[in-house]
């Protein structure tokens, strides 16, 4: 054994040793209980970070230690491979994005291998690949015949510089997120998918989630937003058409003083043909940021229509008036506006000098001073007319009835969620397999012509997508009526290609069909792990796959991941690692440096994993000391000889207890990783073992067979987090077998029995001594000997015992007279 760790040796070693032996190959086996453990795929960028560092090594400690417990793991890595960051990189380059991708995949694979990740890479994939894409393709077409997948003309945020449709939440203070340029809107046609006819599924099933996390659960039910309300429409003056709003509050109705209807609504336009006003300010909303992070905080403007619409109940005229608040995207785009009983309206009103009609008031003690905010609690009617004294409740239902009956009005459940835009106008992702048609329309391109092929052999220069100049791609024939036709050169967004791979990863060689019989053998996952900035879009879209997929007969569950885990950021000097603020730290200087082992202990010790870690060299270093102690001892023991056999019937009290430390590390060590998955508390009981195995002083061969148990749990108890190290040490310690094919070792439940326990002896509360005493001793014995104690005495020091507090396993408390 060397006298030094070395890494670069042992962990070349050890990898080598997995690869010969093909030890992470996953099989279906039956008769073994199955374990799927999947970390979010990364985007092949051109190295790894700390964050994937971290992720990575979560998900691998987690197999490690469910393959220890006798499970059939899978384990499997790929690669969320499309994408606009190729494209910029290949222009920046002056080389194709597909090379650039498969050129990023070789280094990062080596990259993840050198960290001792255990992953079955016969299963590698990349959703670049049409053996990937064309899967997508298939059920797209399937689902376009089905009637879940249609194309109509959006309004949508458009950058002018990458060419391409920004989701809300990519649009920063009305500029692109990633180049800064001004955001435009714009309308186009869409793809769209969905997923609203699911709305109530995804909302439902999420009570069946129950290893994952509340927080999420609670994201995902917001961002569904299910409410009850009443669709009412309004009349409108000199006209026979009608204005529809929906709200969650019809105890307001009476209180509307208003009508909002967003600048892109039908109305408004046409009142702006001779409305100069109206016309500049729909131009101006035109170039609003429209995330609801920015809408809440935007200043409310609004320019009058110049349209009355009539109130449904009293037949008053109301004004209708263009706000920026109103999305055209949301509901019907109009809203009924009740100043004195929401804050927004409220806001509006005053800046416009629009009336504030209460109709609500308080029932309990709560403020209702409308010369300062709106009342926005439910209550009881006032100023109602017919309404007046119900409740809001009650009031729901009976002005529900009302508009019913006068065909006005009808109950609906709505939904916050909307169609899934997935039309991307970019070059560097999957085709959408549609063939436009000037006779037939939109055809989905016929299964026995999937793939469409992305050409690969381009040069992107950022003037748009390559694939919309190149005849040679969008040129083809109509495959209903043979008439000349142009393929669809919209590509999908890239979330849907991750929305499916966790299953494609079951069947990866299948090349008849999108799943076989496999995919229901491993999944659901068991074990998710990504970070909680992925709780709404691809979790959500993951979940809304899963469910078309088991519709299409593809898979029979319900859900695709049965536990989640959302691991926090790493953070330097407090703020989120990243390459523009430069506070970095390049993984693989830090694995050529300590060694894979180090970085794992590091990133698994400095933080539970739903925390935020701190990056912290001084750590890093305490870490490789560690496991250089760590290989001293195990040196060090092993030079001194062979070890007998342990004999358990005569252990002195100092080897008995070093028994009890082991067994209770490895049961606390045993629910930290397998239930708790607090690996940093793991790692903290697995050193206190260790200095007290440092501590014994008996050098006869008995303790050497103690120590030597509580090494062979200590290295049993890291290999899921330093298995490198581990796999050497193993072998050192006398045995043929690789450690990662040896189980999980065993409690023993006898070695956790004490004979004696060591109480500590407080006088008037304040610690005076401690005293052993025998574990099954009763209250009269611990008494008497606390009284006995020396150290107690001088306290006591006759005076009047008033009471004796004993607490069992723990203390005993002496009250005596000041």
């Amino acid at each position: 054994m060397h006298q030094e760790y070395r890494p670069v040796d042992i962990e070349t070693s050890a990898q080598q040793w997995w690869h010969d032996h093909n030890t992470f190959r996953a099989v279906e086996d039956p008769s073994k209980e199955k374990y799927y453990c999947l970390a979010m795929f990364p985007y092949p960028s051109g190295q790894l970070h700390m964050g994937h560092v971290r992720n990575y090594t979560i998900g691998d400690v987690i197999s490690r230690y469910q393959r220890m417990q006798g499970k059939n793991v899978l384990q499997p890595m790929g690669w969320d491979a499309f994408g606009l960051p190729a494209e910029n990189a290949a222009i920046k380059n002056k080389v194709a994005p597909a090379a650039w991708t498969y050129q990023n995949i070789d280094y990062m694979r080596d990259q993840l291998k050198r960290l001792g990740l255990g992953y079955d890479w016969e299963r590698e994939l990349a959703t670049c690949t049409p053996q990937y894409y064309r899967w997508e393709q298939w059920l797209f077409t399937r689902l376009y015949k089905k009637g879940l997948v249609y194309k109509k003309t959006a309004a949508v945020n458009w950058c002018p510089v990458d060419n391409t449709v920004l989701a809300n939440e990519q649009v920063i203070d009305g500029c692109c997120w990633r180049c800064d340029t001004q955001v435009e809107k714009r309308e186009i046609p869409q793809w769209f998918m969905k997923i609203t006819d699911y709305a109530e599924q995804l909302l439902n099933d999420l009570d069946q989630l129950d290893g994952w996390p509340e927080q999420v659960r609670t994201m995902q039910a917001n961002w569904i937003g299910r409410s009850e309300g009443l669709q009412i429409k309004f009349g409108l003056a000199d006209s026979a058409d009608t204005l529809d709003v929906y709200t969650t509050r019809p105890d307001t109705l009476m209180g509307v003083s208003y009508v909002a209807v967003a600048a892109e609504h039908p109305l408004a336009l046409a009142a702006a043909e001779s409305n100069l006003e109206l016309k500049t300010f729909i131009a101006e909303c035109r170039k609003m940021e429209t995330s609801e992070a920015a809408m809440e905080t935007a200043e409310k403007k609004g320019v009058a229509t110049g349209v009355m619409a009539i109130h449904p109940v009293t037949g008053e005229q109301v004004p209708v008036w263009a706000a920026n608040f109103v999305l055209m995207g949301y509901g019907t785009g109009a809203v009924m506006s009740v100043p004195a009983h929401d804050q927004r309206d409220y806001e509006f009103a005053l800046k416009y000098d629009l009336p504030i009609n209460q109709v609500i008031e308080p029932v309990d003690d709560k403020e209702c001073d409308l010369s300062k905010a709106a009342f926005t609690d439910k209550g009881r009617l006032v100023n109602a007319g017919q309404f007046d004294g119900l409740s809001s409740a009650d009031a729901f239902n009976a002005i529900a009835d009302f508009l019913e009956q006068q065909a006005k009005g009808e109950r609906q459940v709505n939904y916050r969620l909307r169609d899934w835009g997935v039309s991307r106008q970019r070059y560097w992702g999957t085709p959408i397999p549609i063939i436009n048609c000037p006779d037939c329309g939109a055809v989905a391109v016929p299964e026995a012509d999937l793939p469409v092929l992305l050409p690969e052999d381009v040069i992107v220069d950022g003037s748009g997508s390559p694939i919309k100049s190149m005849p040679e791609f969008y040129q083809c024939a109509c495959p209903v009526c043979g008439a000349d036709a142009e393929r669809e050169t919209d590509t999908f967004d890239t979330f849907f290609e991750s929305s499916w791979y966790y299953a494609r990863f079951t069947c990866p060689d299948n090349e008849e069909a999108m799943l076989d019989e496999r995919a229901d053998h491993w999944l659901p996952v068991d074990q998710y792990i990504g970070g909680i900035e992925h709780a709404v879009l691809h979790l959500l879209y993951a979940r809304f796959f899963h469910k078309l997929m088991r519709d299409e007969g593809l898979v029979s569950g319900d859900e695709p991941f049965k536990n989640l885990l959302t691991q926090g950021m790493v953070l330097k000097d407090g703020v989120k690692m990243s390459k523009s603020k430069g506070n970095t730290v390049d993984p693989q200087a830090l694995i050529d440096q300590y060694g894979a082992d180090t970085a794992r202990l590091f990133m698994m010790f400095a933080a539970p994993p739903e925390q935020s870690l701190e990056w912290s060299d001084k750590a890093v270093e305490g870490s490789n000391r560690f496991l250089k102690r760590l290989w001293r001892s195990v040196q060090e023991h092993v030079a001194s000889g062979a070890v007998q056999a342990l004999d358990m019937t005569n252990l002195s009290e100092e080897l008995q207890t070093l028994r009890r430390q082991t067994h209770l590390a490895l049961t606390k060590v045993s629910d930290d990783i397998g239930r708790r998955h607090t690996f940093n508390t793991a790692i903290a009981a697995i050193m206190e073992l260790m200095n007290a195995a440092a501590k014994v002083t008996d050098d006869s061969q008995q303790a050497r067979a103690v120590v030597h148990e509580a090494l062979e749990i200590v290295v049993l108890m890291l290999s899921p987090i330093t298995p490198h190290i581990s796999h050497y040490l193993w072998q050192q310690l006398g045995h043929d077998e690789a450690i990662v094919n040896v189980a999980w070792p065993e409690i023993d439940e006898s070695a956790m029995v004490q004979d004696k326990v060591e109480l500590m002896v407080q006088v008037n509360g304040k610690l005076r001594s401690k005293i052993s005493v025998a574990a099954d001793a009763n209250k009269e014995t611990i008494e008497a000997l606390a009284l006995a104690d020396e150290g107690v005495q001088r306290f006591i020091d006759g005076n009047e015992i008033r009471k004796i507090i004993v607490v069992p396993g723990r203390l005993i408390n002496i009250v005596v007279a000041a």
